[in-house]
């Protein structure tokens, strides 16, 4: 990570927090003259033309467009605020929620080398040696974002294309999804992987060698060099304006490790962590380090609370690692990587569950999603009570598992743009046949699932008003393919809107915190160029924020 880049976000960190020391909220205080609008709990419109919030930060009231003021009189002059925000007549509504995502590795990938902008080969080599003469002094060079799809490769990236573009130091790329590393010669030699090392359990070593697939990452993993505190707090720094640009007031970080954790802390100690922080513990040792005899607090004024523990069942779709009940159509006799044994899933998510820590466990392919809903199913007669089990991407179910969704509350937790991104990527992994139990937003909501939306940033761009129009229509930035893909599974706009807020919130156990703007509820919200309502899809994925405010106070302002 670039440490001269350090300052300048730190200044930037400074200047955030003199912004929202300006237009802080100490007392009753009127957001006054908005085009508002929320949902209710009913998942209704509701609008609005100010709201009042408290010295705490949270809503007292909406005030209605027809609500007129009563007459002053001596006796009773009316309402008097501490202070008042004049919006001029611009769109108000909640802050976004994402569902899922990365908070720290979103920041260390904006500060490093991306390759997601490459479409070759090629372009990705040209990338790398360039950024590797621009920074000689670095030891290793590492970086992310490649995808052999989008190249055109037809197979995976190997050590020897890597070594044509640098080969006197180790060079190590992740792959867009995060469930693949590529290396080249130099990378392969420190880690000690050779055309004889066996496949780990849970992972894969292409041949040639150069690309490694899930659990075989840990090889490479170990020896990579570890990213300082220092460099953390750049990172988050960097994650939290990006987030707050876009509108996402809240974030699901699923994944969580031990010097994450410590990163949120120093930022909530200093006043810097502006966004609300939901985390699941990377694994069951670090959920029990963290919160010890279960779930923390919440921190900071509902800005940070460990919620629960995030568990892996298979890879991704894309590097061929999601775990499928029949082989993979361009690829006969694979069927993707099962991480766990049924005894082994069932045993973690028990030990999480006895100490209430909510399970959320990554799924993709439908035999991944059956092991989950398996374990939920045996669980469930034990654990009891508002468990609210939760499947992260749930990309390819089997049909049959749809209603065991709804008869056991299981949250989806899936992204819209994933399906625009890989749409044709998962008509050649599934064939025709499995498609119909892909990306299945509407069956499983008809299900009874609650769905919550969101990015699985870095993976995807953290932005909500992409997804939103994806959801309801199945189409990408371009329109296509024209009518939705599988348009069947569609959902309609406010039952979009609502996964990216009230949802995404009730999956986190925070819905008595944040989601809506409703009395009681922190005062988190957007102004925004457009009312969403009325946008078109094209229109609502060009929305613009203006400004994003978290606890009634002012976290970002487009331009400053």
């Amino acid at each position: 990570m670039n440490r001269r880049l350090l300052p300048r976000l730190l200044g930037t960190a400074v200047a955030t927090c003199l912004l929202v020391s300006a237009s802080g909220a100490a007392a009753d205080a009127l957001i006054d003259n908005v085009t508002g609008l929320t949902l209710d709990r009913d998942q209704r419109v509701v609008r609005f033309k100010a709201m009042v919030i408290d010295a705490q930060g949270k809503v007292v009231r909406l005030i209605a467009p027809d609500e007129q003021p009563p007459k002053p009189t001596k006796k009773n002059p009316g309402p008097r605020y501490d202070w008042r925000a004049d919006m001029k007549g611009r769109v108000l509504v909640p802050g976004m929620i994402d569902a899922h995502g990365h908070v720290v590795q979103l920041g260390i990938a904006a500060l490093t080398l991306d390759l997601s902008d490459t479409r070759t080969l090629d372009d990705a080599k040209a990338k790398i040696a360039a950024y590797a003469r621009e920074n000689p002094e670095r030891p290793w060079i590492v970086g992310r974002g490649w995808n052999q799809e989008v190249w055109g490769l037809g197979r995976f990236p190997t050590a020897a294309d890597l070594d044509a573009a640098v080969a006197d130091r180790p060079v190590v790329m992740t792959r867009a999804d995060g469930h693949a590393i590529w290396a080249n010669s130099a990378a392969l030699k420190a880690a000690g992987v050779t055309a004889a090392t066996p496949n780990p359990a849970g992972g894969r070593l292409e041949k040639p060698l150069g690309t490694l697939v899930d659990r075989a990452t840990d090889l490479m993993e170990k020896v990579i060099p570890k990213v300082s505190p220092k460099d953390r707090t750049a990172a988050f720094l960097k994650a939290q304006q990006i987030l707050l640009g876009y509108g996402v007031t809240a974030i699901a970080d699923m994944g969580t490790s031990l010097d994450d954790w410590m990163t949120y802390r120093r930022m909530g100690d200093t006043g810097a962590l502006r966004v609300r922080i939901m985390s699941y513990a990377l694994g069951i040792d670090t959920a029990v380090t963290i919160g010890g005899t279960g779930p923390t607090p919440w921190l900071y004024d509902d800005r940070l609370r460990l919620e629960g523990v995030k568990l892996y069942a298979d890879g991704a779709l894309g590097s061929r690692g999601a775990w499928l009940k029949a082989d993979y159509a361009d690829a006969p006799g694979q069927r993707g990587l099962g991480f766990l044994s049924d005894d082994q899933l069932q045993n973690i998510m028990s030990r999480a569950a006895m100490d209430r820590y909510q399970v959320a466990v990554h799924a993709i392919g439908d035999r991944a999603d059956t092991q989950v809903i398996d374990s939920i199913a045996e669980l469930s007669q034990t654990y009891t009570g508002d468990r609210r089990w939760r499947i992260e991407h749930a990309q390819v179910v089997d049909p049959a598992d749809f209603k065991s969704f709804g008869r056991y509350g299981i949250i989806a937790s899936m992204q819209p743009t994933h399906q625009t991104s890989d749409r044709l990527m998962a008509e050649a992994r599934l064939g025709p046949a499995r498609l119909a139990g892909a990306y299945a937003w509407k069956s499983l909501l008809d299900s009874g699932a609650k769905l919550a939306f969101g990015s699985d940033v870095p993976v995807e761009r953290p932005d909500p008003w992409a997804g939103w129009a994806a959801a309801f229509t199945r189409t990408d930035a371009n329109g296509e393919p024209i009518g939705g893909w599988h348009p069947e599974q569609a959902v309609t706009r406010e039952q979009a809107w609502w996964a990216y807020t009230g949802g995404a919130s009730y999956a986190g156990f925070a819905e008595d915190r944040f989601g809506v703007l409703a009395p009681g509820q922190r005062a988190d919200f957007l102004i925004l160029d457009r009312d969403p309502m009325l946008a078109g899809a094209s229109e609502l994925r060009q929305t613009k924020v203006l400004e994003t405010w978290i606890g009634g106070q002012r976290a970002w302002e487009a331009g400053k």
